[in-house]
């Protein structure tokens, strides 16, 4: 990781950012949400590594609320990285880089569907009191997990509020 930059996305890195996830998750096509994302910057935190020139990694964080006029939260995902740098820490390095600039800024509390025993590294746990916008199969239930930043107050118990692109139902399910 010696060449290893992160930074934020610019519209420039668009191109290799819908590169990186059919190679990333050739089982599913995340790039029309991730494209959504992209164009609403102020909705979210897309951060890019580089190894040298090239775009490895790749990680968005929407932001969101319970209560529509509390927007302190964020939704990590999607978070990709190409698969010749995976398992070397290109992945924990970008979210450990957005956990700091959200804390920063003032976000209270993070939100991610995905694996536990790779999530819970980072210090998020098993979310039972906020709901996803739509209902989870019952054996991803563990997989639905978020952490408290900066010793914060969570948000309010409820239904998770997002921006339009994550309002569709195949997106919380297989």
């Amino acid at each position: 990781m010696t060449n290893f930059l992160i930074r934020d996305t610019t519209p420039d890195d668009l191109a290799q950012i819908l590169a990186l996830y059919p190679r990333a998750f050739p089982e599913e096509d995340l790039r029309p949400v991730v494209s959504a994302l992209l164009e609403d910057e102020s909705a979210v935190l897309s951060l890019a590594g580089f190894d040298a020139d090239v775009l490895v990694s790749h990680v968005i964080f929407t932001r969101c609320a319970t209560q529509p006029q509390d927007r302190a939260g964020a939704l990590l995902g999607p978070l990709g990285v190409m698969p010749s740098y995976q398992q070397q820490g290109y992945g924990n390095a970008l979210v450990r880089a957005g956990l700091d600039r959200l804390a920063d800024s003032g976000t209270r509390q993070v939100f991610v569907l995905g694996d536990p025993g790779y999530y819970q590294r980072f210090g998020f746990a098993p979310e039972s009191r906020v709901q996803t916008p739509f209902p989870i199969p019952a054996d991803w239930a563990g997989a639905w997990q978020s952490m408290p930043l900066a010793m914060r107050t969570p948000l309010a118990a409820g239904p998770l509020l997002l921006a339009a692109p994550w309002m569709e139902a195949a997106l919380w399910g297989p």
